[in-house]
């Protein structure tokens, strides 16, 4: 911005723009290849341009006594009164330009900040929509994994993974910035932002293995991606040396929001996780291996999750331009929310319709989920190229995005993989998707738009990178998952998931059976005698019906609760003609 010293101030001007408050001596012509000298002792507005681009505030030598020299629009004003100059020009220009600079500096603190924030939220986005949709008996140990890895992934990011990811070091890795050394100041807001990112990318994970993870398992898988697995793939793509990131010189991996960097990988993890776990018990019929439609215990916890993903997306899209003063940011960042909405909008309608007419369910229904998660693939889709979309390049992408989950669910139910909350479909299936994308509907210079041999490398460049992400977090899900297969750390005993991980892991259930009493009806009815329940007529004809889960203790006086449910057998959900049914007291599945 400027370069002060007890010699000279460097500044840059716009040459058409300066303005005396009295008559001086300007030479014609002055253009960026000419270099003239003004002699003038009057007063000039000098225009001040900041080296990003974007205009500060004139400022006024006074009535100094200088030479100004003029080449290539640079301007260096020269002390030529040193007992008044120099003075002069010093105090009304370089108070002034740091305070533009602080100002600027701060906004675009103040902007990451607030959209890492928003991003934040996100995580009671991925609880709530996980608690929903699962069963009641699951929902405190969701709530607990979300929350939980907010936090693992503070402490992992803070060690290890914003240095793995930005510290200096080589195209592969970084090798500074642990545990935040030297990372201070206004550096911190980037750390924060890049730490979200981070969070997100595992919290992808856990709707895959819901149901039936073990708890230390989930606690390490969470601190490995975020410390580790997810930082180094970051480095790669976004970092200053990174390999994606430089590419050829002339052409590179795009990822503008992080299409693979977070969805793709997260999505691989999710995979590699759900296949090595199983399908929970009773999802698949044993005998004809026809699958069964375990639901989740709340649509609107579910719908409420979703709502708060989406508002989130928004900043993650948004947010990632990383400042917000820069000359076009505000265009820019317009952009890729639009972009964000119109690719959601049309993901979510496209299922909502496909869903329909295709009929996987009978009758035909408009289902809420498949166009939830229609609307979240549309978003995952939109990430990579979201800056460099046409709004209706941003709508062909989210409806290609859309159909990629509607095919993507149906292969992994036929594959008898139980994926809980399709986050492979969502995230693999629109991060993948996402980074084709970029390079084919990118402003002006995509291959819809033009075939020549940079937009090529520009899709061959992504390819690359998904070749890399999915390699990279693949082969390291599989050694850590299996690793904890193999020492029976992975997935719960079969006991503990048929009675549910909130009573047996945790003992505090979601929904506490006592909390289920009515209380209302447990007041003593007849303490004149008026009142009798159980059909007995009281003096004045007065009959008291009970609830249908309710009885009378006639020895107290008031009615109580059945609370115990009566000795016998359930049935596993099945639409089997031979179906496995299993005692009350029995330990064992035999699925």
């Amino acid at each position: 911005m400027s370069n002060v010293n007890t010699t000279s101030v460097q500044v840059l001007l716009n040459p058409t723009n300066i303005t005396t408050s009295q008559s001086s001596t300007v030479p014609g012509g002055i253009n960026n290849t000419n270099s003239v000298s003004i002699e003038t002792t009057t007063s000039l507005i000098l225009p001040v341009t900041k080296m990003n681009g974007s205009t500060a505030d004139v400022f006024n030598t006074n009535t100094i006594a200088s030479t100004i020299s003029f080449s290539n629009t640079t301007t260096s004003v020269m002390d030529t009164n040193s007992s008044l100059t120099l003075d002069g020009l010093l105090n009304n220009t370089t108070e002034p330009l740091k305070a533009i600079d602080g100002f600027f500096s701060g906004a675009d603190t103040f902007f990451l900040l607030t959209m890492g924030i928003i991003i934040f939220f996100m995580q009671g986005g991925f609880a709530l929509l996980e608690c929903g949709a699962v069963r009641s008996k699951n929902t405190t140990n969701i709530l607990i994994k979300n929350l939980l890895n907010v936090f693992v992934a503070g402490i992992a990011y803070w060690i290890f993974g914003y240095a793995l990811a930005y510290g200096d070091g080589n195209s592969f890795i970084g090798f500074s910035l642990f545990a935040s050394y030297k990372v201070e100041g206004t550096m911190l807001a980037n750390w924060f932002f890049q730490f979200v990112f981070a969070a997100t990318a595992s919290a992808i994970v856990s709707g895959s293995v819901a149901e039936r993870c073990r708890f230390p398992a989930y606690i390490l898988y969470s601190f490995l991606i975020t410390g580790f697995i997810y930082p180094v793939v970051s480095h790669w793509t976004w970092s200053d040396r990174g390999w994606l990131a430089v590419g050829d010189g002339t052409n590179k991996f795009q990822d503008f929001a992080g299409s693979g960097v977070v969805h793709l990988l997260g999505g691989t993890s999710a995979f590699v996780g759900t296949v090595l776990l199983g399908p929970r018990i009773g999802k698949f019929d044993p005998i004809t291996g026809i699958p069964n439609d375990i639901r989740g215990h709340s649509v609107p916890l579910t719908a409420l999750g979703g709502f708060i993903l989406l508002f989130g997306f928004l900043a993650f899209n948004g947010g990632s331009l990383g400042h917000i003063t820069q000359p076009g940011d505000g265009a820019a960042a317009a952009t890729t929310v639009a972009n964000t909405i119109i690719g959601g909008s049309f993901g979510g309608i496209i299922n909502l319709i496909v869903h329909r007419l295709v009929a996987l369910s009978k009758p035909s229904q408009w289902s809420l989920l498949f166009f939830l998660n229609g609307v979240l693939t549309g978003m995952v889709s939109t990430c990579a190229g979201c800056e460099e979309f046409y709004p209706w390049g941003a709508a062909v992408v989210g409806t290609i995005g859309g159909l990629l989950f509607f095919l993507l669910h149906a292969v992994i139910i036929a594959a008898k993989i139980d994926d809980p909350l399709d986050a492979v479909a969502v995230h693999f299936g629109g991060g993948f998707w996402g980074l084709i994308a970029a390079p084919l509907f990118k402003r002006h210079s995509g291959i819809v738009f033009e075939n020549s041999n940079e937009s090529l490398m520009g899709l061959a460049w992504n390819v690359a990178g998904i070749t890399a992400i999915i390699g990279w977090s693949g082969i390291l899900s599989l050694i850590m998952f299996g690793l904890l297969k193999a020492f029976g750390q992975f997935r719960v005993d079969p006991e503990t998931e048929l009675k549910g991980l909130d009573i047996t892991m945790h003992g505090e259930p979601a929904y506490p059976a006592p909390s289920w009493e009515e209380e209302q009806y447990s007041h003593r009815y007849a303490q004149d005698g008026n009142y009798t329940v159980n059909g007995r007529k009281s003096k004045d004809q007065t009959e008291v019906d009970l609830l249908p889960n309710m009885s009378f203790n006639e020895n107290s006086s008031k009615q109580t609760h059945k609370t115990q449910p009566e000795a016998g057998r359930f049935r596993l959900m099945s639409t089997s003609t031979n179906p496995a049914f299993i005692p009350d007291t029995q330990t064992t599945t035999h699925l």
